[in-house]
């Protein structure tokens, strides 16, 4: 009867630890959101009167070079602007690229979510020391 009743205690115990599964004291999770859409490495955008090309710098910043619009991009660029910041806007994907020069504010803003079907990819946004909005050209991607 003692032998029985051990090997039962005995074939409970190896299934209970066969079956057992560690759980952890506390639960973390941590959430990291993602763009929907990669930001890439180089694009060149074309507005009305401007070519830029924005870059991404081995420091993670970017930098700005623009040319007029029907200027050659292998040409010396009409303004550089280094260190710029990438900005994201809102949980859809949007973001735009900040760059500080000389009071004036130059954002360029990539449009993945909007109201219009026909609203283009990327937007000029100028602003001086006021805030004053200077510059508000659509864009189109020439190289990406």
């Amino acid at each position: 009867m003692i032998k029985k009743t051990l090997t039962a205690i005995f074939c409970i115990s190896q299934f209970t630890f066969a079956f057992a599964t560690e759980r952890p004291s506390v639960i973390t999770t941590t959430v990291e959101i993602q763009p929907f859409q990669q930001v890439p490495k180089t694009v060149i955008i074309k507005t009305k009167k401007f070519k830029i090309r924005i870059d991404k710098q081995p420091n993670g910043k970017y930098l700005y070079q623009s040319w007029a619009a029907n200027a050659k991009i292998t040409s010396k660029p009409s303004m550089i602007i280094s260190d710029g910041e990438l900005v994201p806007d809102g949980s859809g994907g949007n973001y735009y690229f900040r760059f500080l020069n000389n009071g004036f504010t130059y954002e360029v803003w990539r449009n993945y979510l909007t109201d219009s079907a026909s609203k283009v990819p990327y937007t000029l946004s100028v602003t001086d020391e006021n805030d004053k909005q200077i510059v508000n050209q659509d864009g189109f991607v020439v190289k990406q």
